[in-house]
């Protein structure tokens, strides 16, 4: 990875911060659905993890193209607790020393709790933004360039950190940001990409920040 102090970090939230204790509506939905699991994650990107609020138009839109019935819709469902990796927070004290830490996670806002987040991942993460509230989701390029905006930082100078290969290394890569792979020990499904846009792979956050914190402390060594 180019060695160069980002002037920005954003974090993903669920596979890389931690999991969620139980079925989201996401999970809950991909189930119901009979389309195979990959083709219902990425219309609920689109129709799901971008709206502000849930109303019957929304439910409706989207029960169409799942092939679910509304009346299966799971309204009664509550956000499922986060549980943050051990070490999680250990890593975010880290990388807040090298840059601003924010958030960006594809979340429902039937699943987001963004004052909880706040409260457990104080005083480490500045600011939260889930697709749910920028009104995209990744890999849309969009998603990373309205944290760019909001934040005042060019794309370039933004190290996003994720473990979803296509929303957290492909999405970011397109949006020009630097990416790191959180792979849990998987092998990386396009090693080129890896090579010509110089994305770090690290096994978890923890491995991850410490290699942030290495390489920028390289780069101020005189």
């Amino acid at each position: 990875m180019t060695r160069q102090r980002p002037h920005l970090i954003s974090v993903d939230v669920g596979g890389t911060l931690g999991y969620a204790e139980g079925p989201g509506l996401t999970m809950r939905l991909t189930e119901a659905s009979p389309l195979p699991p990959q083709q219902a994650r990425e219309i609920m990107r689109d129709r799901l993890h971008t709206q502000p609020l849930l109303d019957d138009a929304v439910v409706a839109d989207l029960c169409e193209a799942l092939r679910v019935a509304p009346a299966d819709f799971p309204w009664d469902l509550l956000p499922a607790p986060l549980m943050l990796f051990p070490g999680a927070m250990d890593a975010l004290h880290v990388l807040s020393e090298v840059a601003t830490v924010v958030t960006l996670s594809n979340v429902t806002c039937a699943d987001a709790d963004t004052e909880e987040l706040r409260r457990r991942t104080a005083p480490w993460v500045s600011d939260f933004f889930p697709s749910c509230r920028i009104g995209f989701a990744k890999p849309d390029r969009r998603a990373f360039l309205a944290v760019a905006e909001h934040c005042g930082v060019a794309p370039a100078h933004i190290l996003h950190i994720g473990d979803d290969w296509t929303c957290d290394v492909v999405g970011a890569v397109a949006a020009g940001l630097r990416a790191v792979w959180i792979s849990r020990g998987r092998p990386a499904p396009d090693p080129d990409l890896i090579v010509g846009h110089d994305v770090l792979v690290a096994d978890d956050l923890s491995a991850a920040a410490q290699h942030v914190r290495a390489f920028t402390s390289t780069e101020e060594t005189p």
